[in-house]
């Protein structure tokens, strides 16, 4: 890669010498040979069985995997798989959902190391350009899937650890509707706590494989349809996600605008509030007042209305002046 002062004209006029061209060059190069190796030889017989008997029982006991839906998954033929991206582990748990290789879509940042590229390869991923609408990538996954392969795609793009699912990218569509082969929604959760920093740790795995779907082979897709089919396969990812226990994108959302509710702050008690007696504290006894009394009480000429509870026509019993 050339010096950033190099892109300035008239600060660098001189031409890049050969081998830093050939240099440049060269990850491009190296690119188009994983995917020639992925569709010509396929994965490594011995490193891809080898490191599969290790990992599926390691899986079932210390991630206590679970896999939920394996009968939806056709035991031959080309097979499409759609799945949420949650962790680097995602690959090799949804390669033991079945016995047969499994080629799946890998950054091009991975291919960077030799040694790491050759492994990965080795074990069915070819990469792929993000961002950058990687034709390439995708006609070699149609030609996996036209020799009767399984292809495993994310079509988050990306990683989503936290929260619900993100919005897909439609390239899941156009594979889908070029190829013609069925998509099997998965979902996975779990996955993103198992890594932290260097350590492993023991958390449960959860998968859950939906029912095949099929389309109609259009040859070349639009990017109306492309999306409409990616949408489609989208909702039922989204709904094996919800039925493992995921978080909803609807749910989420309202959760954060939900207002808080306000504190509530004792008030002081007012004079016309009714005072609070203390316990044990004994109740005044109530004084009952002849009629004759209360009249020699009340001024000259003042009568106390007909319905007043002294009065001596009262609802409540008869009370007559003595």
């Amino acid at each position: 890669m050339q010096p950033a002062h190099d892109a300035v004209p008239g600060l660098n006029d001189a031409p890049a010498k050969p081998e830093v061209r050939e240099h440049a060059a060269a990850p491009a190069a190296n690119l188009d040979d994983f995917r020639e190796r992925s569709l010509h030889r396929g994965v490594n017989p011995l490193i891809y069985w080898t490191l599969r008997a290790l990992l599926v029982p390691a899986f079932l006991i210390y991630l206590r995997m679970q896999r939920v839906g394996r009968e939806h998954l056709p035991k031959s033929g080309p097979l499409l798989l759609a799945s949420n991206h949650r962790s680097f582990l995602d690959p090799f748990v949804i390669g033991t959902l079945v016995r047969r290789p499994v080629y799946y879509f890998a950054k091009r940042e991975l291919f960077e190391k030799r040694w790491q590229a050759w492994i990965l390869n080795a074990l069915g991923a070819f990469p792929v350009d993000r961002g950058a609408g990687d034709r390439a990538a995708l006609d070699t996954a149609r030609a996996i899937l036209e020799r009767g392969d399984c292809v495993v795609l994310f079509p988050e793009g990306t990683r989503i650890r936290k929260g619900p699912l993100s919005t897909p990218r439609r390239g899941i569509g156009r594979l889908a509707l070029e190829s013609g082969v069925p998509v099997v929604p998965i979902a996975v959760r779990g996955s993103e706590h198992v890594r932290r920093g260097c350590r492993i740790r023991p958390r449960k795995v959860c998968l859950r494989v939906g029912r095949p779907l099929s389309f109609p082979t259009t040859g070349t897709s639009s990017p109306a349809l492309a999306t409409a089919v990616t949408d489609r396969v989208w909702a039922c990812v989204s709904l094996q996600w919800e039925w493992l226990g995921g978080e909803r994108a609807s749910q989420a959302v309202g959760e954060r605008s939900a207002p808080q509710p306000a504190r509530s702050e004792a008030r002081p008690q007012t004079s016309d509030a009714p005072a609070v007696r203390a316990r044990g504290e004994r109740r005044a006894p109530t004084t009952f007042v002849r009629e004759s009394e209360r009249e020699q009480a009340l001024p000259s000429g003042d009568h106390e209305p007909a319905d007043s509870p002294t009065s001596g026509e009262s609802r409540g019993g008869e009370v007559r002046a003595a």
